[in-house]
């Protein structure tokens, strides 16, 4: 039997780096999916304050996050003491894709190419 993927998505509330509507979309899609998923104010903050729920999450191995750069999510993970494991992570970030190529990759499609200068 197959684990279900966990899914945290934040909504970046503090640092205001990632488009409203991008935001927005993507929470929309993830409640209209009827899956679980967790929704935090800002991984920024729980990392800062070092909230247990990271390493809860970290723990499970079959951890999609919804944020921002992926190298940046991973060192929030570690300031916080919860280190994520080298497979079974996908980070997908809304800074630099849209709305559409995330809800695809959260369903499993495939996403839309990145254009020419974009990186994760």
């Amino acid at each position: 039997m197959t684990q279900q993927r966990c899914v945290l998505f934040c909504r970046c509330a503090f640092a205001r780096v990632v488009p409203d509507e991008v935001k927005n979309d993507v929470l929309t899609h993830l409640v209209d999916r009827a899956e679980p998923f967790d929704a935090v104010g800002d991984l920024c903050e729980m990392s800062a304050r070092k909230d247990p729920m990271l390493a809860d999450l970290a723990s499970q191995g079959n951890l999609t996050v919804v944020a921002c750069y992926p190298r940046a999510v991973k060192w929030l993970f570690s300031a916080a003491g919860a280190p994520l494991a080298a497979e079974g992570v996908e980070i997908l970030n809304m800074r630099t894709e849209t709305a559409a190529s995330i809800c695809n990759r959260l369903d499993g499609k495939p996403s839309e190419p990145l254009l020419s200068g974009e990186s994760s």
